[in-house]
């Protein structure tokens, strides 16, 4: 009986807490899949001095599905004309498992890199392998080359199991949004002391630098392998 009160009274405490924070949150304009007080927090850290030293919102919504089949644009879109000021607005749809930023007025798309946050690549490494696994044509070999740096979709593109969907979700959007606010403030001539800043995002690149590498050395290994087969099948 002690343990189920307890239990209670901590479920009690952890909504309220849960409550308070969905309340006041500003810049985590809506969090319907990661609900975590810590995630909050940090967030509205750094959206709160983003919009202290600049004047420009950064909104992170995270929605589990969309409403009456409607795009992530147009979604994005909606919340727009309803925000006021400039602001720009990184959304993530669960189940449709899309990420998309949109930047009203458009000139702030010049405040930050959209192309390289979105980028399915942490690294120059993994853009390498991208490129021999689909490139087709010239053009698209180099348009896969100059694409790297990503900060959100290799993180989301990681597996996971049980609770760490949860914590890879929350992991990769707090990347993304820290970084999106750091290239803001940048261009700004100002600097974010809430932020994730370069240091997790060097560790970052080595994990994606070993996990590249092993992509890297079973493609070598595969290739060579197909080229043995062919040299023995031709030798018999």
């Amino acid at each position: 009986m002690i343990k189920l009160k307890f239990s209670r009274g901590l479920a009690a405490l952890t909504f309220t807490v849960v409550s308070t924070l969905s309340l006041h949150a500003e810049f985590l304009y809506k969090d319907d899949v990661v609900k975590n007080p810590k995630f909050t927090q940090q967030i509205e850290l750094i959206g709160a001095e983003l919009k202290a030293k600049t004047g420009i919102s950064l909104y992170l919504v995270m929605l589990r599905d969309l409403d009456n089949n409607e795009s992530i644009s147009d979604f994005e879109k909606r919340l727009s004309a309803e925000s006021n000021g400039s602001a720009v607005i990184i959304t993530f749809v669960e189940l449709k498992k899309e990420v998309d930023i949109l930047a009203r007025p458009t000139s702030l798309y010049n405040n930050f890199d959209k192309a390289q946050v979105l980028s399915p690549n942490a690294t120059f490494i993994g853009a390498v392998v991208s490129t021999i696994m689909f490139a087709r044509t010239f053009d698209d070999a180099k348009e896969l080359l100059s694409n790297s740096g990503g900060t959100i979709l290799p993180i989301l593109a990681e597996r996971a199991k049980g609770n760490d969907i949860v914590s890879k979700y929350s992991v990769g959007m707090y990347n993304g949004y820290s970084d999106v606010a750091e290239q803001i403030a940048a261009s700004k001539g100002v600097t974010l002391s809430s932020s994730a800043g370069t240091g997790s995002q060097t560790f970052i690149d080595i994990l994606r630098l070993v996990f590249y590498s092993i992509i890297l050395y079973a493609l070598y290994v595969y290739i060579r392998g197909r080229f043995f087969k062919k040299r023995e099948t031709k030798s018999e």
